[in-house]
């Protein structure tokens, strides 16, 4: 427990949210879903009752095994262990309640993947920095999940309903996807905003572009922004 928590997960306990989570996802028998993070096993029956597949990962081995013999009996289910954001698996549907320090990993990794929608569980940290309307504290993964997601708060989740409890609540977002981004749009997006005080001028500088832009990346909207990573991957 101990290490998992050092990981930052937290297995969710309660079977109401995890009914919750369920009935949001829209399963259908057409669907191949892709769970990140088995944990205890929460999810993973609830979803094979729903899907045609599942593919449930998980970076424990131990919490794997356990799966593997607790759901010995479930035909549509596929159990692997290791790092699920370098698996190739073809999904419908995404379904996470998302370590909290592979947040934004797994966000750019969904962002460059291609799904119809997904339900998943983060920090409310997290999840005010993927809402935030502010562009002053926009940060660049708010500008990536707004261009490839609709994103939607389905539920608040108190912090009694995990064990080992968390520090923070959680919150319970839908994602649609809109847009499939490639990694290198998204380590464009990261780098403008390693530059965000200067000018756009200033920036596309330093990749050797030029425009008479004055305007800084706060005063742009997350369109513009996204041209902008655009115009400086333009051979």
């Amino acid at each position: 427990m101990i290490k998992r928590k050092l990981l930052g997960q937290h297995f969710l306990n309660s079977q109401t949210i995890a009914k919750s989570i369920i009935a949001e996802a829209k399963i259908t028998k057409k669907d191949i879903v892709f769970e990140l993070g088995t944990g205890l096993g929460i999810l993973t029956p609830l979803l094979c009752e729903k899907a045609h597949k599942v593919i449930s990962v998980d970076a424990d081995e131990k919490l794997i095994r356990s799966a593997k013999s607790k759901f010995s009996d479930i035909d549509n289910l596929v159990l692997k262990s290791g790092d699920g954001f370098k698996e190739q698996n073809i999904f419908s549907i995404f379904v996470s309640n998302l370590p909290y320090s592979r947040s934004r990993d797994a966000i750019e990794w969904l962002a460059q993947s291609s799904f119809s929608h997904g339900v998943i569980m983060v920090q409310k940290e997290f999840a005010e920095k993927l809402l935030v309307k502010s562009s002053k504290k926009r940060k660049a993964i708010t500008i990536t999940a707004n261009h490839a997601f609709e994103i939607s708060t389905v539920l608040k989740v108190g912090k009694n309903n995990f064990s080992p409890p968390p520090e923070i609540d959680s919150v319970i977002l839908k994602i649609i996807k809109k847009n499939t981004m490639s990694k290198e749009l998204i380590q464009t997006i990261n780098k403008i905003f390693s530059y965000r005080r200067k000018t756009v001028k200033n920036i596309l500088k330093q990749f050797h572009k030029e425009t008479l832009m004055d305007k800084r990346v706060d005063d742009l909207s997350g369109e513009e922004i996204i041209n902008l990573a655009n115009q400086i991957l333009e051979k």
